[in-house]
């Protein structure tokens, strides 16, 4: 078995061994990308053997370079590049596509060397921003690298790193685009006219090399050059889809399909070889420096008082940001709206402006979690639904996010509904493993805000613009997956479960109902995903009937959860769902509640048509 050098000839060789090994997994798989993974081979074998440096045996190490495929559809190159570092064997890498692999068709961390998911193209350097704020942050050596894949280029996430890489001055950070000219359909935009791209990159202020991506030469000296910059550097590759055999090179028609007849493209390719790489080894094998965290001095708000929940969070962010060196903030560019400023007042070098770029803010997020750093991000909740494809990624991927979307509802009032959250439910509570949390007072909301920080997987909190009654003592506890009943006897005829801005209205209507004889219980699911549904499924056994109220479309959200919870499991219960149910104006709070038939009267008259 040879050892791979970083000598041209042995890149040029090892660019072969490459190729064939992702014709070679594609075909047995009988699906994939091979001819995506042919024209990228040359590319990954330079960096491979001459400028990754990583410890394939200790993956995790701060030190390693990161290497993330944008283009995750070229899954079968990473593969054989791991095959090729001796990471994983030829059994392993034939097992590709199959039931039961990590070697996915498009990667994820279920492998120790992804870092991320990857294939829903876009992503991959937004995240690589993230990653590149992270090391630099840990005072890291490290570098970032992302292959990324012309068709992509369209994606405006892209626009939104580059403008966000070059504005944060990551000098360890490198764009590979692999220019082979053909998309899906037929050609991209700019087919081989790698100048164009260069134009409008460079314009961001990032540094741009064009060069032929099937030179080793230019290969090499292309990433020498970008390991001398104070700022991102983009190479722009001119290649050919389907290198190396002759059926298949720069034909249409071919991506996202095994090569036809497979063992004589292999032929064509040179053969079968077994060839390791030697890998430079991390720049620095030391640990993560980071101080311990100390318990948070949370916030407290006076019983009786009012306040919104936004301060809440903002307070106990910056109180969580004191204690907790790991706590990062990511802004959409509202951070005076969302409360996070006084955070970056406190802590700036550890809160990331990313403007009016949400995908970009998520993807950061993400990239900044696999360095070790624990980050919040937030803005308007109605605008984190052009990062929901972000989200979806990162909960493939295992991320841990703390999210949290302000000015939910249309409790905001006059600013009327391209300003309101009222998707934002549903769209977190579909996500793999999220945890919901909408609090109903800012004491509660602290206590939340620092409890997000030690949870696995993507947490959203929903605050609330408007001043709301303050019902909990500041030493309360909240634990996910709770709920608190805040009115109730033996003798009551329905239960009204709330959440947010409808706990207080429903403790009113609840006030009025006990003076015309109808005592009802009320319960304040703060916790929405998990759901207490033990106690609410307790409460319909009780009284026979449920009223479920929220400041959300009524598709995918409290109610919802709530049905979810009784349908089927507790017989002969009558289930109402109040909601927003028709399409939101401009007025007043109080105005929007009564018009959307959420606030005190419309429960009571609710209530009333239940028990009736």
């Amino acid at each position: 078995m040879s050892v791979i050098e970083a000598r041209t000839s042995d890149i040029a060789e090892l660019g072969q061994q490459l190729r064939v090994d992702a014709v070679r997994a594609s075909a047995r798989a009988g699906s994939g990308h091979p001819t995506s993974s042919m024209s990228a081979a040359d590319l990954m074998a330079g960096l491979l053997a001459g400028h990754l440096h990583y410890d394939f045996e200790h993956p995790h190490l701060p030190g390693n370079d990161r290497l993330v495929f944008s283009k995750g559809h070229a899954s079968p190159l990473l593969y054989a590049m791991l095959h090729a570092a001796g990471a994983i064997d030829e059994e392993h890498l034939l097992t590709y596509r199959k039931l039961g692999s990590d070697l996915e068709g498009h990667p994820t961390p279920r492998l120790p060397w992804v870092d991320v998911a990857t294939g829903s193209l876009g992503q991959g350097l937004p995240i690589g921003v993230g990653m590149a704020l992270g090391a630099r942050l840990s005072g890291s050596p490290a570098r970032i690298w992302v292959l990324c894949g012309d068709g992509e280029i369209a994606e405006g996430s892209m626009w939104e790193a580059f403008a966000a890489a070059a504005d944060f001055g990551l000098g360890n950070l490198c764009a590979i685009v692999d220019v082979n000219r053909l998309g899906q359909t037929g050609p991209t935009r700019y087919e081989w006219d790698t100048g164009a791209y260069a134009a409008q990159i460079g314009g961001f202020g990032w540094h741009t090399i064009e060069i032929d991506g099937h030179d080793p030469a230019e290969i090499d000296q292309a990433y020498a050059e970008a390991e001398h910059q104070d700022t991102p550097t983009v190479i722009l590759a001119k290649t050919r889809k389907g290198r190396g055999v002759a059926a298949a090179e720069d034909k249409e028609g071919l991506h996202g399909k095994p090569l036809d007849e497979s063992e004589k493209a292999v032929v064509e390719l040179g053969g079968v070889r077994e060839a390791r790489v030697r890998v430079n080894p991390p720049r620095s094998s030391e640990p993560r420096r980071s101080q311990p965290s100390r318990p948070v001095a949370r916030p407290t708000f006076s019983v009786g008082g009012k306040a919104a929940t936004r301060d809440g969070f903002g307070a106990a962010l910056e109180a969580l940001g004191d204690a907790n060196p790991d706590v990062v903030v990511l802004d959409g560019e509202v951070a005076d709206s969302t409360r996070t400023a006084a955070f970056r007042k406190a802590f700036p070098n550890r809160f990331f402006e990313c403007y009016i770029a949400e995908q970009q803010m998520i993807g950061a997020a993400v990239g900044l979690q696999t360095q070790g750093w624990i980050p919040y991000a937030s803005t308007f909740a109605a605008f984190l639904t052009r990062a929901h494809d972000f989200l979806r990624m990162a909960a493939i991927g295992g991320a841990d996010l703390r999210v949290v979307g302000s000015h939910a509802g249309v409790s905001i009032g006059a600013d009327g509904p391209s300003q309101m959250g009222l998707e934002d439910l549903a769209m977190f509570r579909a996500l793999w493993r999220s945890v919901v949390l909408y609090p109903c007072d800012a004491n509660q909301c602290a206590h939340l805000t620092a409890t997000m920080a030690d949870l696995p997987g993507i947490s959203y909190l929903r605050t609330t613009r408007a001043e709301t009654p303050v019902i909990y003592r500041g030493d309360e506890l909240f634990p996910v997956g709770g709920s608190r009943t805040l009115a109730g006897s033996a003798h009551d005829r329905a239960v009204i479960v709330a959440a947010g801005i409808t706990v207080s209205e429903s403790l009113s209507a609840a006030e009025r109902l006990a003076d015309e004889g109808i005592p009802v219980r009320v319960i304040d699911a703060y916790s929405i995903k998990p759901l207490d549904a033990a106690t609410i499924r307790q409460a319909a056994a009780d009284t026979g009937r449920v009223l479920t109220v929220e400041d959300h479309w009524p598709v995918g959200g409290l109610g919802d959860a709530v049905l979810e919870a009784v349908a089927g499991q507790i017989p002969d219960v009558r289930f109402h769902k109040l909601a927003v149910r028709g399409m939101p104006g401009s007025a007043g709070p109080a105005e929007q509640l009564a018009a959307a038939g959420i606030d005190a009267a419309a429960i009571v008259r609710a209530t009333q048509r239940l028990v009736a």
